[in-house]
């Protein structure tokens, strides 16, 4: 466990950050920056996604390889949707001037799907360059 922690500090301290970063005031009447409309959903996204790469980065160190297994790709998901249902949870209970949405979860997802893809797409262009 504390092994897996030390390829895995990036995307621990970008966890932390989107957890703050996410449980801050948003609008301007709360004390936030006016943004355009969708704002909020294109950063979850953002987050998501690199928050992923980095735990697929920490994966790729701790192994030395670029082997995946699907079972990997099914926990680094199930992390980031426990991640991104938590921070959902905070703003509906706890942080109550920021609102708890289902689409912020769905953007989380799809930041998610993004990483997941990217990866498995980058993988097989350097199996394919192994090959060839």
């Amino acid at each position: 466990m504390i092994r897996a922690l030390r390829y895995q500090y990036l995307a621990l301290i970008w966890a932390i950050f989107v957890l703050i970063l996410c449980d801050m005031p948003l609008s301007p009447d709360e004390g936030g920056i006016k943004w355009f409309e969708g704002f909020d959903k294109l950063t979850h996204t953002g987050f998501f996604f690199v928050f992923t790469v980095l735990l697929l980065y920490g994966k790729i160190r701790q192994q030395n390889s670029y082997q995946y297994r699907p079972l990997t790709i099914i926990k680094i998901t199930l992390l980031g949707a426990i991640l991104g249902g938590g921070i959902e949870l905070l703003q509906w209970k706890v942080f109550t001037y920021r609102s708890a949405e289902w689409w912020d979860f769905f953007c989380d997802m799809v930041g998610i799907a993004m990483g997941v893809f990217s990866y498995v797409l980058l993988h097989r262009k350097t199996i394919y360059e192994k090959t060839h």
